[in-house]
């Protein structure tokens, strides 16, 4: 094996920040198996990211799947019990990503937030997703929506429920005039639908069109979330980096009340997608509320591309003659300044690296600078 296809790939260092950060706030590591019953993934198939599953049959004819989800297998195996359980993961998945041919097995960092949840906790959840997005990052943003209001000004036009399903899939996509189609020939009032899915922006500008809609549809109880939740992010730093979105969906069976994705500079798709989940805990079986997010790793390869896929920052080169309190002082410098180093004594063949220094007797000279 070439060194640099053993250096940690971007995504992967990002697990150990993640992973320390969840740490911080009480949420403890759960492992689980590779595998589910196959069963498991039938039943909630509209919950996963992707329906191609790998299947095996295990030795007692059972036919089983290794895992596409993580969620549902923490649902599955936990228990109801008082309080509330904070759970923090890296675990691997196995499915077919968007525009891949074939499946791929990826990392997926998160968390999960199961039990006796009130705003707090949604708060924390979403602050931490943010916080996640931060250190992947300095130019995020973080998408905010709410089921519950959502829900309320589809149910007040009155329309079956497969037309509600529709309706939904326009919302996602800010189709005005997929509703128009929807609802031809109805005397319903689509204008308070459409001047929700059309709202985008910071809470300033989007909570008082909000409280305009409450006017005439009860959304009291879920607007008053939605502040008490924005206000807590904005009082600790997060504002400038939130957008409140409706066009931010999930499935109406499984999720209710926040739904959030996140999204950096130089990736086109959300990185991170979460939510309230409780539906799909009671569909499960389970009476706990719950609340979580995932992280995708595999969208952060394109962050080594825009990089230039370099493994380190800087190669400082040095050779017996050094000094080496010089070169320690040197490598301390750049590190307190946020630079990679690799210290060698020969330039390695198969590592990238933006700039190429070299100590010598006047000090620390610039050989390349790729950057």
């Amino acid at each position: 094996m070439k060194i640099h296809e053993s250096v940690l790939k971007y995504e992967e260092k990002a697990v150990y920040s993640l992973r320390s950060l969840y740490r911080r706030y009480g949420y403890l590591p759960y492992k689980m198996s590779k595998f589910e019953e196959y069963d498991l993934y039938v039943r909630n198939k509209d919950f996963l990211v992707s329906d191609h599953i790998i299947t095996f049959t295990d030795t007692d004819g059972k036919l089983l799947a290794l895992k596409p989800d993580v969620t549902l297998s923490i649902i599955k195996n936990g228990k109801d019990a008082c309080g509330v359980q904070k759970l923090c993961y890296n675990e691997n998945v196995y499915r077919v990503t968007k525009g891949a041919q074939s499946f791929r097995e990826l990392m997926q960092v998160g968390l999960e937030c199961i039990g006796d949840i009130d705003d707090y906790c949604i708060y924390e959840v979403i602050m931490l997703a943010a916080e996640s997005l931060s250190l992947i990052s300095d130019n995020y943003v973080l998408d905010i929506s709410h089921m519950g209001i959502l829900s309320a000004v589809i149910d007040s036009l009155g329309i079956s429920d497969d037309d509600k399903k529709a309706i939904l899939k326009c919302v996602g996509e800010k189709n005005v005039h997929g509703i128009d189609a929807i609802l031809c020939g109805s005397s319903v009032n689509s204008e308070p639908l459409k001047k929700l899915i059309n709202l985008y922006g910071t809470p300033e500008k989007v909570l008082p069109e909000l409280c305009a809609i409450g006017e005439s549809i009860d959304i009291s109880s879920e607007l008053s979330s939605l502040q008490i939740i924005v206000a807590l992010l904005q009082k600790n730093g997060f504002g400038d980096h939130v957008r409140i979105d409706f066009s931010v969906v999930n499935d109406m069976n499984y999720y209710n009340g926040f739904v959030f994705k996140g999204f950096i500079e130089s990736v086109s798709a959300g990185v991170l997608s979460g939510g309230q989940y409780d539906k799909l805990m009671k569909k499960m079986g389970r009476s706990s509320r719950a609340v979580g997010f995932a992280v995708y790793l595999d969208m952060l390869e394109r962050l080594d591309d825009t990089d230039g896929g370099y493994d380190v920052d800087a190669i400082v080169l040095y050779d017996e003659k050094s000094d080496l309190s010089a070169l320690s002082d040197t490598v301390k410098l750049l590190s307190e300044n946020g630079k990679t180093i690799m210290v060698q004594r020969n330039l390695p063949d198969d590592i990238t690296y933006k700039q190429l220094l070299k100590l010598n007797e006047r000090g620390v000279e610039i050989l390349e600078n790729n950057a």
